[in-house]
């Protein structure tokens, strides 16, 4: 479709038989992002007959409903007047966001890969740290793994492309870097993204009452440590890794 083609946004596209997305935009920016965040939490507000789960990706909310209580046409009528009440780009990120403040090995033989994005970020390994490890990042969304966030927005010299190799696999708490964005994994995985620092943070932790320890609009910061550090932490707190959380708002 040509851009002059283009729908504007905000708009509703239907999903299967039981599902509609509400987009902001066709790419990720902080502004789009917290249009989706904050128009998630005002439908689950609006408390709408029928809708059964609602979800956020970069720029953009899911609803699912059941289409024997609403159909689409209804739903999608209520979801369009929900959308004219804000201009959603310009409204204040949800209540009740937490910052997690997460202890984090930049380099070593556990984050192979800090120098090369760093070189590609026109910096040395030494500055890289200072700035990765004091950027505020936000979970921008939830996905590819249970539990797994995408950060961000990071700094323009950080929109490095991913690797043109996959890299077999990163471990658990591997922190990843590519496109002004972090990864932080949720287990064992390949990846074509860059391995900068490395956690003990369990973004998913299926034995407890809530399985994701993060949510879309919590913030992280990932500053850093030495090895022997990270390793105490671990001990003391397998869990989290020594991370701690305080509330936002």
């Amino acid at each position: 479709m040509k851009a002059t083609q283009r729908a504007a946004f905000p708009h509703i596209r239907t999903v299967g038989l039981s599902g509609l997305i509400v987009s902001f935009a066709d790419r990720l920016s902080e502004p789009h992002n917290r249009a989706a965040l904050a128009f998630r939490e005002a439908v689950t507000r609006a408390a709408i007959d029928g809708i059964a789960e609602t979800s956020t990706s970069l720029a953009s909310v899911f609803v699912r409903f059941d289409p024997d209580v609403v159909s689409h046409a209804k739903l999608t009528e209520a979801l369009q007047t929900l959308l004219a009440v804000e201009d959603w780009s310009d409204v204040s990120l949800p209540s009740g966001r937490r910052l997690w403040k997460v202890p984090t090995v930049y380099g070593t033989d556990l984050a192979p890969q800090l120098s090369e994005a760093a070189d590609l970020a026109g910096m040395s390994e030494e500055n890289a740290i200072e700035a990765l490890g004091t950027s505020r990042v936000r979970v921008l969304t939830i996905g590819f793994a249970p539990g797994q966030p995408y950060l961000g927005p990071l700094g323009a010299e950080w929109n490095i492309p991913r690797q043109t190799e996959l890299t077999p696999k990163v471990p658990q708490g591997a922190l990843v870097l590519a496109v002004s964005q972090f990864v932080l994994f949720a287990d064992v995985s390949p990846t074509g993204w860059r391995h900068v620092g490395q956690t003990a943070f369990r973004t998913y932790r299926p034995e407890a009452a809530e399985p994701f320890a993060l949510r879309p609009g919590d913030e992280m910061l990932f500053f850093p440590v030495t090895k022997a550090e990270l390793q105490r932490r671990q001990y003391n707190d397998p869990e989290f890794g020594g991370a701690y959380m305080e509330n936002i708002d």
